[in-house]
């Protein structure tokens, strides 16, 4: 009991030190949702010390709030990957957003809905309603906060990529409200920009990361859902300015994912910038062991350059 104390102690000291807090999505009920009992489970791999989060049917907000004497107005929703199957949550959460607290940057992590027929009416725009709804509620809380509501971005790694590359292409209608905005750049759903890393783009069978399309859109999806969800396809000239990262050798979500969508970020006239190392393979997170270069290093140069930080 001694020892189960101090490590709470202990816990409890960091978390203060850091200072993030964590808060439900939804303060008044779960939209899209059917009642089932919380079977979220929380695992710390023994093998590499990562934080994987399953089951998600209750999805919060953790914010790291930038440290004031660093702090830039600046904003970024951070989905961690896990094939819409689990979270990745350290290191492509916390870990991510400390790393943003460094910038001057307050990162809110968020803890997504999973997609399952049995949690979901719809489970093919639940993730995407939680997506929206964070962007919502980060712009509703700017004053509270201390950051500027036109300097709110959002990254994600891998099926999280697809999450913050759909609600970087799909802003135009709330999927909350079943509410379509007519001035796709004015959509308080937008983010001000993107940053991708080997993110899940396309589900076309030659490019789709299979397992990710399945848990999202099931076993057999129609031709029309996977156009819908194919983000290279769904770019225009209001999809917001972003950054891309991929290995080229990545063998789970194959390196096109992010050419594609940066060809298709060119064409509609876009800003974009794309770093691919030559090996990494796949989940590295911030570190990519094969190269002595840190992305996150050329994203902090990229968002000075935008003065989305100073």
């Amino acid at each position: 009991m001694k020892s189960t104390l101090i490590t709470l102690s202990f816990f409890c000291i960091i978390q203060t030190a850091m200072s993030q807090t964590t808060i439900p999505l939804y303060e008044n009920g779960i939209p899209n949702s059917k009642p089932v009992p919380d079977k979220e489970s929380s695992v710390v791999s023994p093998a590499d010390g990562k934080l994987r989060i399953s089951y998600v049917t209750n999805p919060t907000l953790t914010v790291y709030p930038a440290p004031p004497e660093k702090a830039t107005g600046t904003a970024i929703v951070i989905c961690p990957g896990g094939g819409y199957s689990i979270l990745a949550a350290s290191h492509e959460g916390s870990d991510v957003a400390r790393r943003f607290n460094e910038m001057g940057v307050t990162a809110i992590v968020l803890k997504y809905r999973l997609p399952n027929d049995t949690s979901m009416v719809n489970k093919e725009i639940g993730p995407l309603q939680d997506a929206q709804k964070a962007i919502e509620v980060v712009r509703a809380k700017a004053a509270e906060w201390n950051i500027n509501k036109d300097q709110v971005g959002i990254i994600g790694f891998s099926a999280g990529g697809h999450l913050a590359s759909t609600a970087g292409t799909h802003f135009n209608y709330d999927y909350l409200t079943n509410h379509a905005y007519k001035k796709a750049k004015k959509s308080p759903l937008r983010p001000n920009f993107m940053v991708l890393i080997y993110p899940v783009i396309s589900f076309s069978d030659s490019l789709a990361h299979k397992g990710s399309r399945t848990k999202l859109l099931g076993e057999h999806p129609t031709t029309e859902k996977m156009i819908q969800y194919s983000n290279e396809l769904q770019v225009t000239k209001a999809t917001p300015p972003t950054f891309l990262v991929h290995a080229k050798d990545d063998k789970t979500v194959v390196v096109q994912n992010s050419e594609h969508f940066y060809e298709a970020l060119q064409e509609h006239h876009v800003p974009a910038e794309i770093y691919l190392y030559e090996k990494g393979g796949h989940g590295f997170g911030m570190i990519n062991k094969t190269s002595e270069v840190k992305w996150m290093d050329l994203v902090e140069q990229w968002m000075r350059s935008n003065k989305w930080i100073k």
